[in-house]
């Protein structure tokens, strides 16, 4: 690669994919007869990665890949796929191709890998047939892997009944050929795991063996809760090793020490291995080819004030480059990254984009109902369960159905195509997709049908996965009837559906953010820096939030010389409009036109702009308990950090410290982990260490959750004797001020499991651990700008992985501690996300409203004003007519949530596309007019 930020010459060496896409149907005659998907056709040893895959993905067809596991590829051995493929799609002599580009920026998401525990020869990986990695099992869950979704064991193809995740394995150790790191999502991935393994089999015996269970993120620690109360599931805190397999059973042996019963060994049908997060595959070829700089774990060296950014300018990061992270934040890294170059190529936005041109649509709505039906498999999660050929020919009786098929995945671009076709051949006015739930793929089935030349609105879903598959796995001819009832009320439903008309709003090129921390002003900079303005809300005096109290970052980075600068830029850029001490007073629009009040002392401003970012993070909780306010030696982790800079002498010459973690959070009242506490408390003693190596520092913890590379901190503050204790929340720890021999002891006491013995320790100093909480204005926020709390009171996003950064409010998006308690990178990270999704709106001249609306029968009104009490949305409202006053419906800010429907009285306001005609006819489909009558009778 050459060239600098703007202008690089790229060049590329395009690999064989060896299938002719424009010739493969997805049929998966070719994954049907891999001999790695089925090794026993072909009596070879089980292989839980195939060799040929099929991608499925909305963006390109469904066709087959062949990796390099390939048995031609690797050994010149089996052309099997070759043979098997009846359209001569397959062509194993491809040979590479050199391809040179030019482009203004690039993106490095080469992702991660899995660790391969066959370095280390005490986990007998590849040894013991059934130990197997967290990988393999996740092939086992899914429904396209070896066993068709059921969790079979390698040695003699039956269920496991009792089996056992051993956590940590590639992470937290530092011996040859280990990681040092923690890799940041095996805990809950291995929670997961076991859920879903007790879906399978609920009189599964499964066992976590882990050492700290690190549920950091947004409603983790929920999840670990719902784990670890599964009947028949442990979580045992130990050390294991695994010391032989069975030779007849093939069952495994795992030894692991227990604080009351010493060392035990126990037998499993199935041990699984939860693999950490390794850098990609030739990742330092990656960076001496693009010219950026790896850090000594070899990910990526980020930038601390833009984590999205290289050491090369141009070029940018996001997802697992970055380190080991989860897939909401990689979602808006990514986000993020496209911001980062928005702002870099702005210049050239819309030249390369083409504007897409639909067929002219027919007016079927006087044409007698001709529905097709499209079942689909969704590999196997459907039709594992449910028998789709019977439920294709259930469909073919139904009324007005003129066609009914079966699809591997409807979702796929040639099986979608493939729908549009059959609309235009077969004269179809309705279709009806029997899949998945609507919540995701409706707007790509609405899309297709468009394509066909029939409205949008024609188009109808039976979810017959959520509803029936997922829920029914062990009730196969049931789940299939169910299948065969959704479908006839779906059926039912779409001989009803009117075509509806969708709005065009116009779009205002202004963004408005609420919070001046440090995601609000990143998130307003990188907006601005595209060509908008931008209206900063902050209601304190000064910009920077709470990260005014933070003065360094455990890594070592100035928080405040960062800040500075921060606030500078704000300042300087012209797009910027920062309106400090202020308070929004109203919030009205919608997507594309809100209209915002805002009060200052600036006097009152009405601020119109296209979309809102909310960031106005968090606040810390203030301790009820261990003495604080009451005792000027017990103190939060903030306020410590801060006697530590000011170079306190009662804290620096401190003989004793001690810190206590989770004040105030994973209790009944705030049933979440505050995320940052434990790395602050490190933070807090690495600097006392440094600046008194004597001093005494005592953590108190319940699982030290310094995750990604900050566990190399941990282990640096264990090493220079700070002393970590674990407390469990029933026996936690104890504070209280004694008297004795004259001198005024702050005295903390609580057990020691790992000595059996009660600990007292006399300390100069505590700090707690207080909780990251809602800011206090989080619920008027919510109220002004219509969007929705997590149970923890934090705002709750439209998707916890598909949109992290968005709330189900359309143009309204959130960053920063608001979302949820997070590090400053990570902050920065989502702020630059929200601002990517800002401009995916901004660049746009107009956007569409919904067709789906209420509308009002004036005759039936009697201008009670019951359905505009409960509007969320302002979308109704009372005027004066000639017929008195009536409800009038302003269908740009409807959202079809049909709260008015079931308030009104008189049945005059109704729901487009959920009318009570539609519904009914559904509700009739499914029962029988003649069967509900003998039960009246009856009763």
């Amino acid at each position: 690669m050459e060239g600098e930020a703007g202008n690089f010459n790229v060049s590329l060496v395009k690999k064989p994919r060896y299938i002719i896409e424009d010739k493969c149907t997805g049929c998966t005659t070719c994954v049907e007869y891999c001999p790695a998907q089925y090794p026993d056709k072909y009596n070879q040893d089980i292989s839980l990665n195939k060799a040929v895959h099929i991608y499925f993905p909305q963006a390109i067809p469904l066709v087959a890949y062949i990796d390099e596991s390939c048995l031609y590829l690797k050994e010149k051995k089996c052309r099997i796929c070759e043979a098997v493929c009846e359209n001569d799609a397959i062509n194993l002599n491809q040979q590479p191709e050199k391809v040179e580009i030019k482009v203004g920026a690039i993106i490095l998401s080469p992702g991660i890998e899995p660790f391969d525990p066959k370095v280390k020869e005490e986990y007998h990986y590849g040894d013991f047939q059934n130990v197997i990695t967290s990988m393999d099992f996740e092939r086992l869950l899914g429904s396209t892997g070896p066993y068709a979704g059921e969790i079979l064991r390698a040695s003699d193809k039956k269920h496991p009944h009792k089996l056992a995740w051993i956590q940590c394995v590639g992470s937290r150790q530092v011996t040859e050929g280990n990681n040092s790191y923690c890799s940041a999502v095996c805990c809950t991935y291995s929670q997961k795991q076991v859920i879903l393994t007790k879906d399978h089999d609920a009189d599964a015996e499964c066992t976590i063996f882990h050492n700290d269970i690190r549920s950091y993120g947004k409603d983790f620690e929920r999840y670990y809760q719902r784990t670890e109360a599964l009947p028949g599931v442990r979580f045992i805190r130990s050390y294991t090793s695994i010391v032989r397999e069975d030779p007849v059973t093939k069952n495994v042996f795992i030894r692991y020490a227990t604080n009351n019963d010493g060392v035990k060994e126990e037998e499993f049908d199935m041990v699984v291995l939860s693999v950490g997060l390794t850098p990609p595959l030739k990742v330092k070829e990656i960076a001496e080819k693009f010219g950026v700089d790896l850090n000594h774990h070899d990910f990526c060296k980020l930038n601390p004030a833009n984590p999205v950014a290289t050491s090369r300018p141009g070029v940018f990061v996001s997802g697992g480059l970055q380190g080991p992270i989860d897939i909401p934040e990689s979602v808006f890294s990514a986000s993020g990254a496209g911001s980062q170059i928005g702002e870099l190529l702005d210049y050239r936005r819309g030249n390369l984009s083409k504007e897409r041109v639909y067929p002219e649509e027919r007016d079927v709505s006087q044409e007698e109902p001709r529905i097709g039906v499209f079942v689909c498999h969704c590999g196997a999660n459907i039709s594992r369960i449910v028998n789709v050929p019977d439920t294709v020919e259930y469909c073919k009786t139904l009324p007005n159905v003129v066609h009914a098929q079966q699809q591997i995945f409807s979702c796929a671009t040639n099986s979608a195509q493939e729908i549009t076709d059959i609309t235009k051949e077969k004269g179809l006015n309705r279709v009806v997709i029997a899949a998945c739930s609507p919540r995701t793929l409706e707007p790509l089935f609405r899309d297709t049908v468009r394509e066909a030349g029939i409205n949008q609105y024609y188009m109808e879903m039976a979810n017959i996965r959520e509803h029936n598959s997922w829920v029914h796995q062990k009730e196969k001819e049931e789940a299939t009837e169910k299948a065969k009832e959704i479908i006839r009320m779906s059926v039912a439903r779409a001989r009803k559906l009117e075509p509806l008309k969708e709005f065009d709003l116009s779009v205002n090129k202004a963004a408005l953010v609420v919070g001046g921390g440090v995601a609000g002003m990143n998130s307003a900079l990188s907006i601005a820096n595209q060509g908008h303005d931008v209206y900063l809300i902050e209601k304190q005096p000064d910009l920077g939030g709470i990260t005014r109290k933070i003065h360094s970052t455990l890594e070592g980075f100035d928080v405040q010389g960062y800040l500075d600068e921060l606030i500078k830029k704000v300042y300087q850029h012209p797009l910027i409009h920062v309106y400090e001490n202020a308070a929004i007073t109203a919030a009205t629009g919608y997507i594309g036109n809100f209209v915002t009040t805002v009060k200052s002392g600036r006097g009152i401003t009405e601020i119109k702009h296209g979309a809102s970012v909310i960031a106005i993070g968090a606040d810390v909780s203030v301790p009820a308990e261990y003495l604080y306010g009451q005792d000027d030696r017990v103190m939060t982790h903030i306020e410590l950090e801060g006697k530590i800079v000011a170079q306190d002498e009662k804290v620096i010459n401190a003989q004793t410290v001690v810190m206590i973690q989770c004040v105030g959070c994973r209790n009944e009242d705030r049933n979440y982990c505050s995320r940052i506490c434990c790395s602050e408390s490190v933070k807090n003693a690495l600097k006392l260490k440094e600046i008194n190596p004597l001093i005494d520092i005592y953590i108190l913890f319940r699982d030290m959750r310094t995750y990604g590379f900050k566990e190399d901190y941990y282990r640096d503050a264990s090493e220079k004797d700070v002393k970590f204790i674990r407390y469990e929340p029933e026996n936690a720890p104890k504070v209280e001020a004694v008297n004795e021999g004259g001198s005024n002891i702050l005295r903390v006491s609580l057990p020691d499991y790992v000595l059996g013995k009660e600990l007292a320790i006399n300390a100069d100093i505590l700090a707690l651990a207080a909780a990251v909480i809602p800011s206090e204005s989080t619920k008027e926020i919510a109220s002004l700008f219509k969007v929705t709390l997590s149970p923890d009171g934090f705002f709750k996003e439209a998707h916890v992985k598909l949109r992290p950064v968005e709330f189900a409010t359309d143009g309204v998006y959130l960053c920063g501690l608001a979302h949820y308690p997070k590090f400053l990178q990570e902050t920065i990270n989502q702020a630059y996300g929200a601002a990517g999704r800002v401009m995916t709106l901004l660049s746009h001249d107009i956007v569409v409203a919904s067709g789906s609306v209420c509308y009002v029968d004036e005759k039936k009104c009697m201008g009670c004003g019951a359905c505009v009490e409960v509007c969320t949305y302002s979308a109704l409202e009372l005027q004066d007519t000639k017929q008195g006053r009536k409800v009038v419906v302003n269908p740009v800010l409807c959202k079809g949530d049909g709260l008015c429907n079931s308030k009104c009285p008189t049945g005059a306001i109704s729901l487009k596309h959920f009318t009570d005609e539609e519904l009914e006819c559904a509700i009739d489909a499914l029962t029988d007019e003649q069967e509900i009558i003998k039960q009246i009778d009856a009763a």
